[in-house]
């Protein structure tokens, strides 16, 4: 990719507002960013070519590595996951009672939400029978998987 094409698709970035923009022409791989630190407004870009042969615009100049999100801490006992990404649900319908909530025995095998993938409305099964300690997550809220959803004492 010429160096002049590589100038138009930055003056694109940067006037378009866009965040991020990846283009593949061939065996040539361009993407270009806009910086979010104090470079705010300026956008950098990175070529990466297939061919050992190929040349590489460095994208962001060497800095203190990105802040990583805090992890929370979640109250002690046995954690139920999110079998896969969906969306989370309290209940069977809008305005139903909540499925379980937090100092409820639960048995195994008992329904303790729905996670909706793909219009499917997957119920999610207690693996262990205990008191519910915690709901971590909010009603309608997008969960991933492997997510911790409940914990349970």
């Amino acid at each position: 990719m010429d160096l002049r094409k590589l100038k138009k698709l930055i003056d694109l970035v940067e006037e378009s507002g866009i965040a991020e923009l990846e283009i593949t022409e061939g065996e040539e791989k361009v993407r270009i960013s806009r910086s979010t630190s104090s470079l705010q407004g300026h956008a950098t870009a990175t070529v990466a070519p297939s061919s050992p042969s190929g040349w590489a615009v460095p994208a962001q100049p060497p800095g203190p590595p990105p802040a990583t999100a805090p992890v929370p801490i979640l109250p002690e006992g046995h954690v139920v996951k999110s079998p896969m990404v969906g969306t989370f649900y309290r209940s069977s319908a809008p305005g139903a009672p909540a499925f379980i909530e937090v100092g409820q025995t639960v048995k195994e095998g008992e329904t303790l939400c729905i996670v909706e993938a793909m219009k499917l409305l997957n119920e999610i099964e207690s693996d262990k029978s205990g008191v519910i300690r915690a709901v971590l997550v909010e009603n309608g809220q997008p969960v991933e998987y492997g997510e911790p959803l409940f914990v349970i004492d």
